[in-house]
């Protein structure tokens, strides 16, 4: 008889069934009965953590990306930490992007929002480390930083990815950062 799973780990087999659900069949298919199946529980296991498909499709979006966290760098400036963590997502979470983004549709469409409401909380935490050095070496003003302004150059990224299906080029980062973002900050 296989052992009973418990608390984290019981959790972690529960997202871990949602995500390879929604990325085998995407939102359109995805049902807490697929998910209690391929999880190997019941469904009360189920909805005493996620009371709909919705919440449990964000929570295992946000697991995955838990699990494939990008280190936020110090470089000591603002132009070269956020060019690396862009450079990092960008050579990391592309393809995870371009295949969420399809597979979510129905998801945003149901509840009314966007890829930028699913995967810019998870970038808003390390970047307003990156915002907060800047601001305590001197490199910029903190009254220009809106929230905005701070998810700017992650948007474009995800707009790239999005638009080409493909990693954006290094060109292209430099130029969201270097004539986009920056010039807004000075």
């Amino acid at each position: 008889m296989p052992e009973r799973r418990r608390g984290a780990a019981l959790e972690k087999a529960l997202l871990d069934a949602a995500w390879e659900e929604l990325a085998a069949h995407g939102y359109a298919k995805f049902t807490m009965d697929a998910v209690v199946q391929r999880a190997g529980t019941s469904p009360p296991v189920l909805y005493r953590r996620w009371s709909g498909r919705d919440e449990l499709a964000r929570a295992a979006v946000a697991h995955v990306l838990d699990q494939a966290r990008v280190e936020v760098p110090d470089t000591g400036s603002l132009r070269e930490d956020v060019l690396t963590l862009m450079r990092e997502i960008n050579r990391t979470r592309a393809r995870f992007v371009t295949v969420m983004n399809a597979h979510l549709a129905g998801y945003y469409q149901e509840t009314g929002t966007g890829p930028g409401d699913l995967f810019a909380a998870k970038h808003r935490k390390g970047a307003d480390v990156l915002f907060d050095r800047a601001v305590a070496r001197g490199e910029i003003d903190p009254e220009r930083l809106s929230e905005r302004v701070k998810s700017l150059p992650f948007d474009l990224l995800r707009h790239e990815i999005l638009v080409t299906f493909a990693p954006a080029p290094d060109h292209v980062l430099e130029e969201i950062v270097d004539t986009i973002f920056l010039p807004l900050l000075s």
